[in-house]
């Protein structure tokens, strides 16, 4: 207990007095749910496992918190339901992200938990993916820094924090039976280097490894993903705890880099593991390996000194977090005409339509799923969310809008029946109509358009009544054919407790939107390196139950994800990587580029009539010999503005981010030659040009 010791030395003092048996307790949970005396005490979260108290070790109590902290309502108590962390990515603002973990790390610890298993970084392979919502967008860099920073934020709690899955689980269709096939370079410069900067910047407690294969080895028993890679070439010290259930062996798992099981019970790491040990299939040194790698970070992250004690979440001051970080998260796709910001008037009327706009904001589901207050807003039931429903928290957009302006004729319609829609709306001066894209963990969608009719609804509306705008509760990318045909477009995510303030407060121009999209909106299906999700096809087993076959899959794509791909062959978006629109303009001018400190410098000026924000992106080409067409994100700056005024900035160029990966040298390279710099509002508008010469 000296605090003054290293939380290495704590751990080798603990380990020294330990038991097999402790040792062995300390590398698996108590299986799911509680079911004897010492899960008694347990909070009932994700997973348990229990701490020795002669040795002063306490209980490792997990909760899921993606996007808030699950399964409040098991104790009757509330959580924050945050914006969607992809939505969050979208802000590009690293203090935000923080702001975001410190949410979840204080609310952790009020609700007796000493362990976030958030903090999800698989990149945005497969736009149809279940649970983008609960990632960080498809570049690496962004949503490495976004990802860690927000990972920094719960452990400034005092909170243990995880980042997973690792690695290479970018869809849920047959995420247990999958085998990921994709070359060394391209893995590291792509998902791996996500995880590489969240990691180097969180020095988080955990790295969760995933359910699917990598290249014929299960991600958790994987050699290369979690000893060569993970703890070798990332210096991870924390340790590696299973995805719950992915866990296939004993021997080779515990050779190989899994730390602990979860969610344990009786079947890997319980019996079977001290036989192993016992009999010399595993070592002792490496049983001590894991349990080193558990406790020091339990020493690291204060959980042992500063233990959580319960309180009473503050949902005031969890919802005002919610809402500046949603107000950041807001992306404006169209203005034309300039219908935005709102004026309220008396003389105008607005038409809402759809998405129970009139009651509440949609949430993404599975793992991730907040419980409501309440209950789901659209049938209010007492208790926990339930597993597979579209669950909507009382945040009214109907409210918040009739708020904001009083005296305007403000009247909502569900848009099940879009003729009615129609007809509501063409006797209004303005419609907005809400359009959704429910999402939940272990299942993908089939396709990116907006489910049960609502482009119907869209056009029908948009037909009836020329000034419509668009409202996006997504929980990704969706396909839009009748973009052409609406004056403006708002991508709200999903957003959290105080969504629908922040949209009031942007529509009406109380906040002017500054957010960028960390995904790359395609026109269609077609223009994705599978147009077709892989392994949607269910095979049935001869009764009732369909499963999905074990297949493999190829990302032929290498790693040109995302904007990368649009640009490597040479086809348009519908909205491209890092694009959002704001109520001013700003100029961009006089870049500079220093070859020794790799920094560029520019002056962004503000030159519309009102404050605003832009995110300054910055990509870079590399030389001919790197073998890539396409360009990479390397930096970025948000930097808010009154009107008029003018700001120089100056861009770091990591060198990480202009390396390539040699696979023969096992390093990573800095090729000489001429780096191409662009930097404009987003990844397809290069406003300033320059060179970086980095010599042999």
């Amino acid at each position: 207990m000296n605090t003054a010791l290293s939380p290495d030395q704590r751990a080798d003092m603990v380990i020294g007095q330990m038991t097999l048996d402790e040792k062995i307790q300390f590398v698996h949970g108590t299986g799911w749910g509680i079911s004897n005396v010492i899960d008694a005490r347990s909070n009932g979260g994700a997973g348990f496992v229990p701490g020795i108290p002669r040795l002063h070790i306490p209980d490792i109590n997990m909760t899921d918190s993606a996007v808030g902290i699950c399964k409040a309502a098991i104790q009757g108590r509330y959580a924050t339901l945050l914006p969607s962390t992809l939505g969050a990515a979208a802000s590009w603002d690293p203090d935000g992200a923080f702001l975001y973990g410190s949410v979840i790390g204080r609310e952790a610890r009020a609700l007796g938990f000493n362990m976030s298993i958030g903090g999800g970084v698989d990149i945005t392979r497969e736009p149809r993916n279940g649970r983008n919502f609960e990632y960080a967008g498809e570049d690496p860099v962004l949503a490495g820094t976004m990802t860690g920073e927000l990972e920094r934020g719960v452990k400034s709690e005092h909170v243990m924090s995880d980042i997973k899955h690792f690695a290479l689980n970018d869809q849920e269709t047959g995420r247990t039976v999958v085998n990921v096939l994709l070359d060394k370079r391209s893995m590291r410069e792509s998902d791996l280097l996500a995880f590489e900067v969240a990691i180097g910047i969180a020095e988080p407690s955990a790295v969760m490894c995933s359910y699917n294969l990598v290249e014929g080895d299960h991600a958790c028993e994987n050699d290369y993903l979690l000893n060569q890679t993970l703890k070798k070439d990332f210096h991870f010290k924390g340790w590696v705890v299973s995805d719950w259930g992915a866990t296939h062996s004993t021997v080779k798992s515990a050779l190989n880099g899994l730390d602990q099981e979860m969610p344990g019970d009786d079947n890997y790491f319980n019996a079977p593991l001290k036989k192993a040990v016992e009999d010399g299939q595993v070592p002792m040194t490496r049983l001590n390996d894991m349990v080193h790698r558990i406790l020091r970070s339990m020493f690291a992250a204060g959980v042992v000194d500063n233990p959580p004690i319960r309180s009473v979440v503050d949902p005031f001051r969890g919802r005002d977090d919610a809402q500046r970080i949603e107000e950041e998260s807001i992306v404006l796709l169209k203005n034309s005409g300039n219908i935005l910001p709102l004026k309220a008037s008396a003389a105008t009327s607005i038409a809402l339509i759809g998405s129970h706009a009139d009651v509440g904001v949609l949430s993404g589901g599975g793992s991730a799923q907040v419980d409501a207050p309440g209950g789901n807003v659209i049938d209010p039931k007492p208790g926990p969310s339930p597993w597979g429903e579209s669950i909507y928290f009382p945040s009214s957009p109907l409210r918040y809008i009739r708020a904001k302006s009083p005296q305007s004729k403000v009247q909502f319609i569900d848009g099940k029946d879009a003729v009615a829609a129609a007809k509501l709306a063409g006797s209004c001066n303005l419609a907005i109509v809400f359009v959704t894209q429910p999402m939940t963990e272990a299942k993908d969608a089939a396709t990116l358009s907006l489910p049960d009719n609502q482009d119907a609804l869209v056009e029908a509306v948009a037909k009836a009544n020329p000034n419509t705008i668009v409202v996006l509760e997504t929980g990704g990318a969706v396909t839009m054919p009748w973009v052409q045909d609406v004056k403006g477009i708002v991508e709200m995510w999903y957003p959290g407790i105080g969504g629908a303030q922040a949209l009031a407060n942007i529509l009406f121009g109380h906040v002017n939107p500054s957010g960028k999209l960390a995904v790359t909106f395609p026109k269609s299906d077609a223009d994705l390196p599978h147009p077709t999700a892989p392994g949607l096809e269910p095979v049935s087993n001869g009764d009732s139950h369909h499963e999905v076959r074990p297949f493999d899959l190829t990302y032929t794509a290498g790693a040109e994800v995302g904007y990368k791909w649009f640009e490597a062959t040479h086809r348009q978006p519908l909205f491209p990587f890092g694009f959002g629109l704001s109520y001013t303009t700003f100029a961009y001018s006089g870049l500079q580029i220093d070859n020794h400190a790799r920094t560029a410098r520019l002056t962004i000026k503000n030159t519309g009539f009102r404050e605003g924000t832009e995110i300054a992106e910055l990509y870079v080409a590399l030389p001919s010999a790197a073998l890539e067409n396409y360009k990479r994100l390397v930096a970025w700056q948000r930097v808010t503005l009154a009107p008029g005024e003018s700001k120089s900035l100056t861009l770091t160029m990591n060198p990480l981010y202009l390396s390539i990966f040699d696979v023969p040298k096992d390093a990573w390279q800095l090729l000489p030659g001429d780096y191409k710099v662009t930097v404009g509002p987003s990844s397809g508008q290069a406003l300033l040009k320059a060179t970086l010469h980095v010599r042999p």
